[in-house]
């Protein structure tokens, strides 16, 4: 056998591509199972071919809905925890099979069949085909990211309203002068905030659990006693998972912090923030 030094040069022009393909079993079998029962089906889709789609192959109509709404698998299983979170009936198959009427009304609330037939009479053009492309392949942290900027806006927007003096997403120096801890804003300054105001968008792509608690349990640890400390959140979310949100809740029951906020609660920040400003003196 021949013995061969190769080199760097030589070997990287042999460098080709390895081809692969998106399909997989599943893939092949939900093409086939869905054009069956949904595209080749004349007329408007009702509730009856969702059914008839479930039946066939659980995983498979579960998935076609899922996409249908443009929900990544995390999202998509809050959304369920979310609408059958009055109901005895499991999200899963279990679920489907114990009460099939019910699981179809409680998906049937997502506004689904509205939906699929608007994609069904949609003509789609190759402008269509490379914005799905582009959504799928940067939306997902997009969309997280755009969750947590839109709210720090809708935030900040108030804070206009009633201050001309705040930094923005900055750490400010702890009770003790030693550490930091970032905050949102911070009014009027970092150097002795008498408000820390955190925004927290909690959704399965936006800022999770864990994060939420560990930053609001910073901002708690290092700011003066004096220091009113206002959380901004909101995100659906939170209606499955209580038991975090009970935590937040514990912490504003201790005096830990001021109040929390939603969107809905507009007015009420407004009017804390102006309250605020006028005992405490700040610009």
């Amino acid at each position: 056998m021949k013995r061969h030094k190769q080199d760097k040069e030589g070997l990287i022009n042999q460098i080709s591509e390895v081809g692969t393909e998106w399909k997989d079993e599943f893939s092949t079998l939900f093409l086939e199972t869905v054009n069956k029962n949904i595209y080749q089906q004349k007329g408007e889709i009702n509730e009856k071919h969702l059914k008839t789609l479930l039946d066939e192959n659980f995983e498979i109509g579960i998935t076609f809905i899922r996409i249908i709404l443009e929900k990544s698998k995390d999202e998509f299983q809050e959304t369920l925890k979310i609408i059958f979170s009055d109901s005895k009936i499991a999200i899963g198959k279990k679920g489907y099979l114990e009460n099939k009427e019910e699981y179809i009304n409680k998906l049937k609330s997502l506004n689904l069949i509205f939906l699929i037939n608007s994609l069904k009479s949609k003509k789609i053009t190759w402008a269509d085909i490379i914005e799905e492309r582009l959504k799928h392949g940067r939306g997902s942290a997009i969309k997280g990211q755009k969750r947590g900027k839109n709210l720090e806006d809708f935030v900040e927007n108030i804070i206009k309203e009633v201050f001309s003096e705040y930094v923005v997403r900055k750490s400010f120096l702890g009770a003790k002068g030693i550490s930091t801890a970032k905050a949102d804003f911070c009014i009027p300054s970092t150097e002795n905030p008498s408000i820390v105001i955190e925004v927290k968008a909690y959704g399965a792509t936006g800022s999770k659990q864990s994060d939420v608690i560990g930053d609001v349990k910073k901002i708690i640890d290092e700011k003066r006693n004096d220091t009113f400390f206002l959380l901004f959140t909101d995100g659906i979310t939170w209606k499955s998972r209580l038991k975090d949100f009970e935590r937040l809740i514990e912490f504003q029951n201790l005096g830990n912090i001021y109040r929390i906020y939603t969107q809905k609660m507009k007015t009420e920040f407004l009017e804390d923030l102006i309250q605020l400003k006028k005992e405490m003196g700040i610009k």
